[in-house]
């Protein structure tokens, strides 16, 4: 913007000076002609009135006739004086006021180019300090500064050209901070990988080397020890396979397939898929909703999304409760709640339980904290939200899928 009135004040500017320099010139040249007239008919009349004392007979009718309509065109008299008419004027002041005129036209019209020159000059210079500038703030970008800020708001080419480079900076600005971002992510989730890994292999190779360093070992402890070691790489299984998932969310590699699906077979399916955890534990799962609602989603990916809120909730309860799953539909939103009531999550856990690889204080060792986190991706990802609330007996999760 400040470009913009930079130039219709240069505009301005010139057409001021070019309307001031026109007044002047038509001022100057009205009064070199009122100078001309008056010294012309000042002479005229002081020969009038002296033909008049010599010739009283001569009417002033007459004398105007001879003014106006002369009978003859032939001047040739007055070379003998010096006088030519095509040259020369015979009142001698107009002689000498055209030169001074001319000296003052001359000075005018030199005054004037300059004046508009000051102007041109002035502009190219600002223009050259912009390019400068552009030059400079290129210069800061190379040197990865990109807390640059450029004003300019107007639609000439260097003004454009400011912009494109803001726009550049911005991106530039954006993707340093993201690989920075990115970095850090990435090792904290090394981090937090290699602990998680860590933890389950150290116990597999603990009753491994228990497993072979004692072969007299009762039968009832060596099938205790297998199914531990079972349910380590079931464990590990899903973590790597979750973590596979999540970078391919990271790495936006995953293209949801939408179509219209039932609410009731997508719920039946991710309650198929956590059968044998409840019948492990006991636990009755009853749905309550609509059988005709359909949403648009990928099916697949929301199965996983609620087989593993599903699964963290059958974790949190305890032998013979139960879950609640109902689901409703109006014009803004599809909504399918998750209830359980495994006691309730501690307050302070609440703000973390979508964090991958957070375990609250009523965690089991099983959980690695990464279910809830992949199944909240997947959730916004399919244009949806998620949030956990507290009740008196236990939990519910509460989610919507935005048409």
């Amino acid at each position: 913007m400040k470009n913009k009135m930079k130039l219709k004040q240069y505009l301005f500017k010139t057409l001021i000076v070019i309307g001031c320099l026109s007044g002047i010139f038509l001022a100057l040249n009205s009064y070199e002609y009122h100078k001309y007239t008056k010294n012309y008919n000042h002479t005229l009349m002081m020969i009038l009135e002296t033909v008049r004392e010599q010739y009283p007979q001569v009417t002033e009718q007459e004398l105007l006739e001879i003014i106006n309509n002369p009978k003859s065109n032939d001047f040739s008299c007055l070379t003998k004086y010096g006088i030519d008419l095509n040259k020369d004027s015979l009142v001698l002041v107009n002689e000498q006021n055209y030169h001074y005129f001319l000296i003052i036209n001359i000075a005018f019209f030199l005054l004037s180019i300059s004046g508009l020159f000051l102007l041109f000059m002035k502009y190219n210079l600002d223009k050259e300090k912009e390019i400068k500038n552009i030059t400079k703030y290129i210069e800061e970008i190379n040197k990865k500064n990109y807390e640059l800020q450029i004003d300019s708001m107007s639609e000439d080419e260097l003004s454009i050209l400011k912009n494109e480079i803001y726009k550049t900076t911005i991106m530039l600005k954006e993707a340093a901070e993201n690989s920075h971002k990115d970095k850090v992510n990435l090792k904290s989730s090394l981090e937090d990988i290699t602990h998680q890994l860590k933890t389950p292999l150290t116990s597999i190779l603990i009753m491994l080397d228990n497993l072979i360093d004692d072969e007299d070992m009762p039968k009832d402890i060596r099938n205790d020890f297998i199914r531990d070691i079972k349910r380590e790489v079931i464990n590990m299984n899903f973590l790597v396979q979750a973590l596979l998932k999540l970078s391919k969310f990271d790495a936006n590699t995953i293209h949801f397939n939408k179509e219209k699906s039932l609410v009731s077979n997508i719920i039946l399916e991710a309650i198929k898929n956590v059968s044998l955890l409840c019948d492990l534990k006991n636990i009755n799962i009853s749905t309550t909703g609509d059988k005709n609602i359909k949403l648009l989603c990928d099916a697949k990916w929301q199965i996983e999304a609620l087989t593993n809120i599903l699964k963290n909730s059958i974790e949190h309860s305890s032998e013979n409760q139960e879950l609640k799953i109902s689901y409703e539909q109006n014009q803004v939103y599809t909504l399918i709640q998750i209830e359980d009531f495994a006691g309730g999550i501690a307050k302070k856990d609440l703000p973390h339980i979508f964090e991958r690889f957070y375990q609250g204080s009523n965690s089991s060792k099983e959980n690695v904290g990464i279910g809830l986190a992949l199944a909240k991706t997947i959730i916004e990802a399919d244009n949806g939200t998620i949030h956990v609330e507290r009740t008196n007996k236990g939990t519910i999760f509460i989610i919507k899928y935005y048409s």
